[in-house]
């Protein structure tokens, strides 16, 4: 039996934050990238960035890679970029693959528990759509102590198609054919949630990540909040 109040939500970015990485980034490296001008956060943000640009256009060309696989290949690119003139000179092998172990280390939003357990109590299912490989994003939750069925966890792995393609939201929508009302999708990526709202969510967006909605290039959203918890509250009070 399909519920009838559902929440798809992504999750790195949105319930997962960045951070962990961009401290990995300045413990591992710091000292250097100051020394050649490079704000640690700020190669961070590019790394992310570029990965899920390069990860979305393999698989509009129907070349499929996984996320990880994308990111872990770019980082010297992103030290090209920033200026480096060697970059793997600059920085080893071992640097890399650090990184890439503390990337599966991402911590829990604050907010994000008690966002869940909010809609929860209020009588919604709620689902996870990532981009991410289940076993890396179901560690997220265990390790912060939230209960995430696997059921409940989807990646665009599965089909092989990336977020925002709209084709890659399609599946999940259809889950919810047989239950009464639209589901919600929620996210903190306005190119995210407005893509799955234009092939038939509503759309609850909070402003935690990117402060700025930018409606006039991804239009309306039924939903804009600060936090994650007010996400919820709204998102409860549009349910009636």
């Amino acid at each position: 039996m399909v519920s009838s109040k559902n929440v798809v939500f992504d999750v790195v970015g949105t319930l997962i934050s960045y951070d962990h990485l961009f401290e990995a980034i300045d413990a591992r490296l710091g000292p250097r990238l100051r020394e050649a001008g490079i704000q640690p956060k700020l190669l961070g943000c590019c790394w992310i960035e570029t990965a899920e640009r390069e990860y979305t256009y393999l698989s509009l060309s129907n070349r499929y890679v996984s996320f990880l696989e994308c990111m872990n290949a770019l980082f010297y690119r992103m030290l090209h970029y920033s200026g480096i003139s060697e970059p793997r000179k600059f920085c080893t092998k071992e640097d890399v693959e650090y990184l890439m172990a503390e990337w599966r280390k991402l911590d829990l939003r604050p907010g994000a528990a008690e966002c869940v357990s909010k809609l929860r109590e209020a009588g919604f299912t709620v689902w996870c759509f990532t981009a991410g490989d289940l076993e890396r994003v179901g560690g997220y939750f265990k390790r912060a102590g939230v209960d995430m069925p696997a059921a409940n966890l989807l990646s665009c792995d599965t089909q092989g198609k990336a977020k925002p393609i709209p084709e890659a939201y399609k599946p999940i929508l259809e889950k919810f054919a047989d239950g009464e009302g639209r589901p919600w999708f929620a996210a903190a990526h306005m190119w995210d949630v407005s893509t799955a709202r234009t092939i038939g969510f509503k759309g609850a967006y909070t402003t935690i990540l990117e402060a700025e909605p930018l409606h006039e290039i991804f239009g309306d959203m039924d939903v804009v909040a600060p936090s994650l918890p007010e996400m919820a509250d709204a998102i409860i009070a549009a349910e009636g």
